[in-house]
């Protein structure tokens, strides 16, 4: 029982799509590594803020990378948690506008928004990616479960993982934007 688990863990990570541009070529889990790893790093050279979301566990996903990247990536983030903005957001309009709301004052050209989401179809996240574009932010979408989800083509890069068990997309979501900042932290040092 426990080894199934882990092998259904392992196949879904061997068969994760990282999508990049336009044309939507799917890269190797190591060329999209580096493409992901370059993409954060344009953003901390340029001096960009990064924004993460998500709901539920993606959203404790959002908050912990909140932390990381700005600790040990040495970027700058922004926590889009909150409780008094969230809480003011969703009452004064609603929960689908929880995110992009603020994300219309805050983004800007240099920035990125990361959209973790494991369905891939909150109502809420699809509308803070679509602000981030208009924006002309950046954008890195995090998804799962079905292949037409709504935000899978929506970045500039999007990161898919097959499957529709919760847990192991978002600990396939967890490890590689741990990786990233591991390797960014590894390259550039902690600067605490």
């Amino acid at each position: 029982m426990y080894k199934e688990y882990i092998d259904e863990l392992m196949q879904a990570l061997n068969n994760v799509s990282i999508i990049v541009g336009r044309e939507r070529q799917t890269l190797c889990y190591e060329k999209g590594m580096g493409y992901l790893t370059n993409a954060f790093t344009r953003i901390k050279e340029r001096g960009g803020q990064v924004f993460f979301i998500g709901n539920g566990g993606s959203a404790a996903i959002a908050s912990h990378m909140t932390a990381d990247f700005m600790k040990n990536g040495g970027m700058k983030t922004y926590s889009l948690y909150d409780s008094a903005v969230t809480t003011c957001m969703g009452n004064d309009y609603g929960y689908e506008d929880i995110f992009w709301r603020p994300l219309d004052f805050l983004m800007g050209k240099e920035d990125l928004l990361v959209a973790i989401s494991s369905s891939g179809n909150s109502a809420n996240i699809v509308r803070a990616v679509m602000t981030a574009q208009k924006k002309q932010g950046k954008v890195i979408t995090f998804s799962g479960f079905k292949e037409d989800n709504r935000i899978k083509g929506m970045g500039d890069i999007n990161v898919y993982v097959p499957g529709e068990h919760y847990g192991m997309v978002e600990s396939i979501h967890n490890l590689i934007l741990q990786q990233i900042v591991d390797t960014i932290m590894a390259r550039d040092g902690v600067k605490l």
